[in-house]
């Protein structure tokens, strides 16, 4: 065993539940330097076949059904919240209550002031924290990011970002607690943006600092399901329909700290693209630009008037940050679950060292600032500004925190 040992509960097993197990389980192989021994302490679901699939499959020690148990267990050190959004604010206060170290999936809460309140309470108690921005931690992000940071793009001017998916398309598709306000929040908006928000924070360095934006619900009901899943997948549903509450689309306009110009745009509802999470990022001197369904290709333009004008395809390689970590060299591909290892990785670091390596509560609170501001702008049809946030996110590049 190794010199160091961390127990872990993981809340909801789900699949980001279960996927967060499973990253936990890889570090030791991983990330051999940070010399811990991850175990999988006791897991929390309310459906009793996930009890039974975290004790005999995934390799917890128990599983339980009231969440509290974790938070309250003197054998957990830090713990993972998977839940349903509606349930992340009270399950994190209770694991700050508690002073456990917490990694939670994004959004934070179902708005801007639950988020905040969990940052501001987790700086208070001193707790690290890891909030669920896995897209960071893609090697071509990575790269991208030092080409921007090192000014090989030159001074950057404007960003493009979509996060455009399919996944509810279909008008037959169950009517879940993602399309109800109470519980989601916003939808596509709080869902998926918030990731496109946090990673062009990531990616420039400086934060969105203004907004105007409209948005739209194309599929306006939905049959009520009988049987629920995991994920997307596993519903059954019946014949009765009920109302959706959140937006399926939204286009953003966006002005950073820094003066960079972006245009931000996300749908769930698309036909055609299944994952197409792409930013571009325009500069002087070059441009680069990222696609997730193709996550391990870097599209690179640097200078101007070469005889072969245009992007050159970068594949990852070990050169890229974190890739040598789970493949031995280029022309090999990594994947979803690799992206979730470094941050669970991250998160683990975080708590060894007492400093904040992962995604911060303070992150995922910036981001439903920016999220709620994106929800006033739609509705009054006006600009929307977002006021600095008092926290230790982890974007600049100068390690200058967020509002100091």
């Amino acid at each position: 065993m190794s010199k160091k040992t961390l127990r872990i509960g993981v809340i909801s097993l789900g699949w980001m539940g279960r996927l967060h197990s499973r990253s936990y389980k890889q570090i030791k192989e991983r990330f051999p330097e940070l010399d811990v021994e991850c175990e999988l302490e006791v897991a929390c679901d309310s459906n009793p076949e996930a009890r039974r699939i975290a004790i005999e499959e995934i390799g917890f020690k128990r599983a339980v059904s009231d969440y509290m148990e974790v938070i309250n267990d003197p054998q957990v050190d830090a713990v993972s919240i998977c839940s349903p959004n509606f349930l992340h604010h009270p399950i994190a206060m209770a694991a700050i209550e508690a002073g456990k170290p917490f990694w939670i999936e994004k959004p934070m809460g179902v708005n801007a002031k639950e988020s905040v309140e969990i940052a501001r309470a987790a700086e208070v108690k001193g707790l690290v924290t890891a909030s669920g921005f896995n897209y960071r931690h893609t090697p071509a992000i990575e790269k991208l990011r030092e080409l921007v940071s090192t000014g090989r793009l030159g001074t950057i001017t404007n960003a493009r970002m979509w996060m455009i998916a399919d996944y509810a398309s279909s008008p037959d598709g169950p009517l879940t607690w993602r399309y109800d306000r109470s519980k989601a929040g916003p939808g596509t908006i709080s869902d998926l943006m918030s990731h496109g928000v946090d990673l062009l924070h990531y990616l420039l360095g400086s934060p969105i600092r203004e907004v105007s934006a409209t948005t739209g619900i194309f599929i306006k009901d939905r049959p009520i399901p009988t049987k629920q899943g995991v994920g997307h997948t596993g519903w059954e549903i019946s014949d009765r329909r009920g109302a959706v509450e959140n937006e399926d689309y939204c286009a953003i306009l966006a002005r950073t700290d820094s003066g960079v110009l972006a245009t931000l745009e996300s749908s769930r509802v698309a036909v055609g693209p299944r994952a197409e999470y792409i930013v571009e990022v325009y500069g002087t001197e070059g441009s680069a630009r990222w696609n997730f369904e193709h996550l391990n290709d870097l599209y690179v333009c640097i200078g101007r008037d070469n005889e072969f004008q245009g992007y050159v395809r970068a594949m990852d390689d070990p050169s890229f940050p974190f890739f040598s970590r789970f493949q031995p060299g280029g022309g090999t591909s990594i994947g979803f679950d690799d992206m979730k290892c470094v941050e669970a990785a991250k998160f683990i670091q975080s708590i060894i060292t007492g400093e904040q390596l992962a995604p911060s509560a303070a992150d995922a609170a910036l981001a439903a600032l920016i999220d709620d501001a994106v929800v006033e702008s739609a509705a009054t049809k006006t600009w929307t500004s977002i006021a600095p946030f008092e926290g230790t996110t982890t974007f600049a590049f100068s390690g200058k925190k967020e509002g100091k």
